[in-house]
């Protein structure tokens, strides 16, 4: 028998443990993988339209959903290429920036639950989050991918636009070096629409982007204090690191806060409030996409 993309997606599904995702593996579990359940969380996705495509009544699911799935499921490059051609689909093009994210990075991820993570593609747009971002900065989820871009953001709303509430900056060298990624991805990534389309848009509609893209701004990320101005518990001083992982062109960008300190308490009480678990694994964000 020939295979479909709900076979395999019920053969990568059955192949990972809950703790690979961070979910706790509770006695008396019945499932040796996931469940169609955890799957639609971790993707994004509902429950009935994964319960279709494994049972192969979703005959055209879009690329955004494959991706989608394809991080959820931790996926390989050439497993991930083979979904998109189970799907009819072409598998993403050489010169096109990937929203994979390694399988390694997502396991690392999962055991980050209580710091505040988000991991962004080449052109800054946030793939993944941990669930202690989305308590200091904001839920991700309820954002288009357009409006989960940083860049766009930042130039658009000012420093911390990606943010539900004002993220205020010590300095000012975030600009610069996002425009100097740009400026790289462009290099790597040369048949990019998004990107182009990206670049094109900050340049007919934002004069300081303009200005730094045009004077050839150059500038590494370094690491910053930020202040989170939370509704809940008003500011919270962090330091803000940006990781890059070898052998892949993502970035993970960190927020901690020195440890005893009242920042942290604050942090503490959002954890809690958002159930997010200090103790152990926690569950990263949805994936970028949304889907049916």
């Amino acid at each position: 028998m020939d295979e479909t993309l709900g076979t395999a997606l019920r053969r990568w599904r059955d192949r990972l443990s809950p703790l690979d995702v961070g979910r706790p593996a509770r006695p008396g579990r019945r499932a040796a993988g996931l469940r169609r359940e955890e799957l639609a969380d971790l993707a994004g996705l509902s429950v009935d339209y994964v319960v279709r495509l494994e049972q192969g009544r979703a005959t055209s699911p879009s690329a955004q959903v494959i991706a989608s799935l394809a991080r959820a499921l931790q996926l390989q490059p050439l497993e991930r290429d083979h979904a998109y051609r189970l799907a009819g689909l072409l598998p993403p093009q050489e010169g096109t920036i990937s929203t994979h994210v390694p399988a390694g990075v997502q396991r690392m991820l999962a055991r980050l639950g209580e710091f505040p993570v988000g991991v962004f593609s080449a052109d800054w747009t946030l793939l993944s989050w941990t669930p202690a971002w989305a308590a200091l900065l904001g839920d991700p989820s309820a954002r288009t991918p357009t409006e989960r871009n940083l860049v766009r953001a930042v130039f658009a709303t000012g420093p911390g636009g990606l943010a539900a509430w004002p993220v205020l900056p010590e300095g000012d060298a975030l600009n610069p070096a996002l425009v100097a990624d740009l400026r790289t991805a462009l290099v790597s990534y040369p048949h990019d629409r998004g990107l182009i389309s990206l670049v094109e848009e900050l340049r007919s509609t934002n004069a300081e982007f303009t200005r730094l893209w045009d004077e050839g701004a150059v500038g590494p990320h370094v690491s910053a204090r930020k202040t989170v101005v939370h509704p809940q518990v008003g500011e919270v001083m962090c330091d803000c690191d940006v990781l890059t992982v070898p052998g892949c062109d993502v970035r993970l960008v960190v927020y901690t806060v020195a440890a005893g300190s009242a920042d942290a308490e604050k942090l503490e009480f959002l954890r809690v409030a958002s159930g997010v678990r200090a103790d152990g694994p926690s569950p990263p964000g949805p994936s970028l996409f949304s889907a049916p």
